[in-house]
């Protein structure tokens, strides 16, 4: 059973918020709060392991109540699902591992899809595994998700389904199934965001996901090319390449 609590300064916001959950049976309101230091001080009495938690709040933001929990708390920090009716604080709310943003008014299935992902966060807490929403490699944390606007929806997209990324002039374009995303950033950004254990740059325009990767063929005279799983082919160039054999000789 995960223990909850609902956060909005808006009556009608929380129970409509409880009225989508009460087909959810591993979810127990715990309690409802309509200000930022109702929220605090619930918080610290019953250490709840999930907060449904509304951006602008009496007294702070949400993003207030969160660091103030962070720095007041003895036990873990909930898990945060932001529900709101503004997407400008998207980003912010990925950057301090929100485990979802919901946009007001939200479906009961965009809901559901929410709490499936702080059940199996949650989940994994308890097991004593803290995945958060990131991993540690050599002092460096790469994100497990990566959150921007496409087509009027604000995704979070987990970076185990990107399949590759392009360099397209000032954008990146990343490739998921039969779907992609046009971002404005570099393709040095993207790198850097991206486990380098999982993802490797085969050309200045082109970073791969081995998991999706069937094989590497050469092709005369000195180039080679990289075929997905789906049949897609990448350019691959030469310098490139032997660090390409290096990483899959040490997995």
């Amino acid at each position: 059973m995960i223990r909850a609590i609902l956060a909005d300064d808006e009556v009608l916001a929380r129970r409509k918020l409880r009225q989508l959950l009460r087909g959810t049976s591993e979810i127990e309101i715990a309690g409802e709060c309509g200000t930022a230091s109702e929220t605090i001080e619930l918080a610290k009495a019953i250490n709840p392991d999930l907060i449904f938690l509304d951006i602008r709040m009496p007294g702070m933001d949400g993003f207030d109540i969160v660091g103030e929990l962070s720095a007041r708390s003895t036990h873990s920090i909930p898990a945060v699902i932001f529900t709101t009716a503004f997407d400008c604080y998207a980003l912010r709310a990925f950057e301090i591992d929100a485990v979802d943003y919901l946009l007001k008014p939200f479906t009961e299935d965009r809901l559901q899809k929410a709490v499936r992902r702080a059940s199996e966060q949650i989940s994994n807490l308890r097991r004593g595994i803290s995945l958060g929403n990131g991993i540690e490699q050599k002092g460096h944390r790469f994100g497990t998700r990566i959150v921007f606007k496409s087509r009027g929806r604000i995704l979070f997209l987990p970076t185990s389904d990107i399949q590759w990324v392009g360099a397209e002039e000032n954008y990146v374009r990343i490739c998921v199934g039969s779907e992609t995303h046009l971002l404005r950033e570099t393709m040095t950004r993207m790198e850097e965001q991206l486990d380098p254990a999982t993802f490797v740059r085969v050309h200045r325009s082109a970073i791969v996901n081995l998991q999706f990767v069937k094989e590497v063929r050469s092709c005369p005279p000195n180039e080679y090319t990289v075929i997905m799983l789906n049949g897609q082919k990448i350019s691959m160039s030469r310098s490139y390449h032997s660090r390409f054999g290096e990483l899959c000789e040490r997995n």
